[in-house]
This record gives structure tokens, sequence and C-alpha cells, in this order.
């Protein structure tokens, strides 16, 4: 019970750190989000709200981001495939 009542602050920071995150994974690597960013900053370059310097820094950003989300992607497909299979 003691033990209960001391660890209850320290499990709620873990909680609170997991959901963090779990948010911050999702903005960083969620692929519709990222598709998105990329059609804006495009819009943003067309219409010369940004430099083409700025629009190449963002669009590697963004790319690499995609590239690590897709491979997440398909580990987490072999993965579930993996167990469906045996």
């Amino acid at each position: 019970m003691l033990h209960k009542l001391v660890s209850a602050p320290l499990n709620l920071v873990i909680k609170v750190g997991e959901k963090i995150k779990e948010e911050a994974d999702k903005e960083l690597y969620d692929l519709p989000t990222i598709q998105q960013k990329l059609i804006q900053l495009q819009m943003m370059f067309e219409l010369g709200e940004i430099s083409e310097e700025a629009f190449q820094v963002k669009e590697d950003e963004l790319l690499m981001r995609y590239e690590i989300a897709k491979t997440m992607e398909m580990e987490q497909w072999e993965d579930l495939t993996r167990k469906k299979g045996g």
C-alpha cells in the first residue's frame, strides 16, 4: 500500500512522458501529416512565400521523415505478418 502511494506520482510522470513521446512520434512520422506538409511547402514555394534554399532544406527534412515513416510502417507490417504466420 505504501509502495503504491510513493510510486504513484512517478508512474504518472512516466505515463505523461510516454504520451508525449507517442504524440511527438505521430507528428514526426505520420505519413498523411508528412504528405500534407510537403504539399503545403510546395504551395508556399510556388507562391513565393519562401526562398528556394529554405524550400530545399525543409523538403529534404520532410522526405527523410517520410522515408523513416515508410520503413517503420513496413517493419510493423512484417511483424504483423510474422505473428499471423506462426
